[in-house]
């Protein structure tokens, strides 16, 4: 911009091209835009993030006029374009990374307050199930978190009967709320099992998750992590912790199944002479084992031997 103090006297027959770092609200970028935005020839390019209010936004609309700096209307005749390229993260990569730390607070700063206030009820319903609590606030406005070092659990059985006293030691099976498994099988194969079991099983929509999920008996949710894992979830009480343990144990099985369907799609595809050499070498030794007298193999038919 300093290269440019006589801007009158920009030949329009060439292509001239100039780069500015806000959001045309004033200054020598907002003076030619005014010149230039009634051309069709000429074109704005709005690489990434603009901020409300500032003139870049409203021509992000592209309405059929601006209002120009001493108050009178233009008509907005040239191009304009919108590129995204921003250092920032979108949806997907936050809440892979929120996915990934599983914190008790988020505090969303640094964005448009309507773009933001998306963000956060989309993390809050994505993420209801782990209480996380997710604050937007506005500028200047203060934050507080709270932190329990303590740690909560739920009981049944004796362990309900009597209060445990201060530093007492107390020992029972704990159920987590969440669990990661391995599993490298398909995940239609899963569902289709665990729906030889349950009488409830419904595919998640979506917006409920980020890939592939159902839902167990309306109390439990297995969700596609990676071609090596899953992840069940579910709020803890009698019955869906006995669904956990039994989802649980048909995924361990179906793992320990795969190996053995790798070993028979193998061998399908051996030669038929290779099988008919293998199938010769188990009669003949079911023979053996049942007809060998002194070293000879002897078999008997009717009274015959030979």
């Amino acid at each position: 911009m300093a290269a440019l103090p006589y801007f009158d006297e920009i030949d329009p027959s060439t292509i001239n091209v100039l780069l500015v770092t806000h959001g045309l609200q004033s200054g020598l970028s907002r003076q030619l835009f005014e010149m230039w935005c009634s051309d069709k020839k000429n074109a704005c390019v709005i690489p990434g993030y603009v901020v409300e209010g500032t003139l870049a936004k409203t021509i992000f609309n592209e309405p059929k006029e601006v209002t120009l700096m001493n108050g009178l209307t233009a008509p907005l005749n040239m191009q304009v374009h919108y590129i995204s390229f921003s250092a920032h993260a979108d949806f997907a990569q936050t809440s892979t990374f929120v996915k990934e730390l599983m914190p008790l607070n988020i505090i969303l700063v640094h964005g448009e307050a309507n773009e933001m206030g998306r963000l956060k009820q989309k993390l809050i319903t994505q993420f209801a199930y782990r209480n996380t609590k997710i604050i937007s606030p506005k500028n200047f406005q203060s934050v507080e978190m709270y932190f329990n070092s303590e740690k909560m659990a739920k009981t049944i059985g004796r362990l309900a009967e009597k209060t445990p006293e201060v530093g007492e030691t107390v020992s029972g099976l704990l159920y987590p709320q969440r669990i990661t498994i391995a599993y490298s099988g398909a995940f239609g194969v899963l569902k289709h099992r665990l729906k030889q079991i349950f009488e409830s099983v419904e595919s998640l929509p979506y917006e409920e998750s980020e890939g592939p999920a159902f839902r167990v008996h309306e109390r439990l949710t297995v969700e596609y992590e990676s071609e090596k894992h899953i992840s069940l979830h579910w709020r803890p009480d009698p019955i869906s912790n006995m669904v956990s343990d039994s989802v649980v144990a048909l995924v361990l099985n179906i793992s320990r199944e795969i190996p053995k369907v790798a070993v028979e799609s193998e061998e399908a595809t051996k030669t038929e002479e290779e099988n008919n050499k293998k199938a010769e070498k188990v009669i003949h030794a079911l023979l053996v084992s049942l007809f060998r007298e002194n070293g000879n193999l002897v078999i008997s038919v009717d009274g015959n031997a030979s």
